[in-house]
């Protein structure tokens, strides 16, 4: 019988890049749900007893985490808890995960050459379940991976950030795109939507300002404003207007960013 797994992610696109890659890198695995959230997955694991689920780590109503350790703790009739692997923009929850040997992961997006190792663990790992002294060798890491999904999911409660954003999903025009954090110069937030600016395009997330800062590098990003966050390295200067604010010029683009009195400290001098 060939390999089941459920893919649990909120963003459709992301589901389809991951879909497509598997069919390229394990041709013989089926698909057999996708879950929009982590009360889906759990739901779809209970009623599929698929062989593995793919779980994006932050999603809403149940994260990624919430749901694995639900998922490691219940009990299957005649089956095995399934295998874990979570998809992730952050590089330490992944780094985290493959220390402990217990899960597995794919860094966003799903590239070829990195999922394809992934693919070659997990199919490991499955065949051993299918060898007469598979059901207790697959017992063995069970309470690793519970301290581990302990860890994570504390880390998640207490708003620590799990690492540095290294790629946006971010929306333009009637597409979803994933943009490398590196290529933004700004962001602008207004009460709904946050402005992403590159070089070559706008786009738009639904992410406060707030959140970004948990998620981004604090020496690469800067506030200048509550509503704006800069890249340091496309800062090209800082000059005042006639009512003495200070502006921020960006490399390459024709705005200038207030810089709000809260964080003048940052351009003392100028």
């Amino acid at each position: 019988m060939n390999p089941r797994a459920v893919i649990a992610d909120d963003e459709p696109l992301m589901r389809d890049q991951l879909r497509a890659r598997l069919a390229e890198t394990w041709p013989e695995l089926e698909i057999v749900a996708e879950a929009r959230n982590g009360i889906e997955a759990v739901e779809q694991t209970v009623a599929l007893h698929p062989d593995l689920v793919f779980l994006d780590i932050r999603m809403p109503g149940k994260s990624g985490v919430e749901a694995a350790r639900e998922i490691a703790a219940l009990e299957f009739s005649g089956a095995l808890v399934p295998e874990i692997v979570f998809v992730t923009a952050y590089d330490e929850y992944a780094i985290e995960a493959f220390e402990q040997g217990v899960v597995d992961y794919v860094l966003k997006p799903a590239e070829r050459e990195r999922l394809q190792v992934t693919v070659e663990r997990v199919r490991k790992r499955l065949a051993q379940r299918a060898t007469p002294d598979g059901v207790a060798a697959s017992s063995v890491p069970h309470e690793a991976l519970h301290k581990l999904l302990e860890r994570l999911q504390s880390q998640l409660e207490g708003g620590a950030a799990p690492g540095t954003l290294k790629w946006i999903q971010a929306t333009v025009g009637q597409q979803i795109q994933m943009i490398p954090v590196d290529e933004v110069l700004f962001f602008i937030s207004d009460e709904k939507y946050t402005r992403v600016q590159t070089a070559q395009q706008e786009a738009l997330i639904r992410k406060p300002i707030k959140e970004l800062i948990a998620e981004l590098d604090p020496k690469q990003f800067w506030q200048i404003h509550r509503s704006t966050l800069v890249n340091a390295r496309a800062i090209a200067g800082v000059s005042r207007d006639f009512r003495g604010r200070q502006l921020v010029s960006v490399k390459g683009r024709p705005e200038k960013l207030e810089v709000s009195r809260s964080y003048a400290q940052l351009f003392k001098g100028m």
